[in-house]
């Protein structure tokens, strides 16, 4: 059984392949967050006020519901979770997932991917997704042009001890 679980959301593609080559340098399971209604190109246009990801990142639409719920979160002490930055922060899908499972007296890593923005405030607003026993560390940005020496670098200086 692995430690580590490698969860992701990716709208495009960029954080999934973030994602696998994390989980296989890491030789960890790897697990898809997918919502139960999936993104179209319309939903993702963030230049648009009325997209359905414009509205869900105002509050202006509930957190997206998932398409699954099958991941087995008991068998991990640590989860690399890894996702798109958009307005700064991390998808609302994510704060689904973080309150769909009991992520007590765990480590979760964020990873994100991003066109230019950092993390901002993405640790903090997803810390009231979980109990206080969960720990949230705030990771690194990889987008897909990192080379697997970065990756294995990055992976060994957060797993030590793991």
């Amino acid at each position: 059984m692995s430690k580590i679980l490698v969860a992701y959301f990716s709208a495009s593609g960029v954080t999934a392949n973030a994602a696998k080559k994390l989980a296989q340098t890491l030789g960890s399971d790897l697990y898809e967050i997918k919502p139960e209604i999936p993104y179209s190109q319309k939903d993702l246009n963030w230049m648009n006020p009325l997209a359905r990801s414009t509205k869900e990142m105002k509050g202006k639409l509930p957190y997206p519901a998932l398409a699954d719920t099958d991941a087995d979160i008991s068998r991990y002490s640590t989860i690399l979770l890894g996702f798109p930055i958009w307005w700064y922060v991390a998808p609302t899908i994510i704060n689904r997932f973080l309150e769909t499972y009991d992520f007590s007296e765990k480590k979760i890593i964020l990873f994100a991917t991003s066109g230019g923005s950092g993390f901002g405030k993405t640790a903090e607003k997803l810390r009231r997704s979980v109990t206080d026993s969960t720990e949230i560390i705030e990771g690194k940005l990889l987008n897909g042009n990192s080379s697997a020496e970065e990756f294995a670098v990055w992976v060994h200086s957060i797993t030590e001890g793991i």
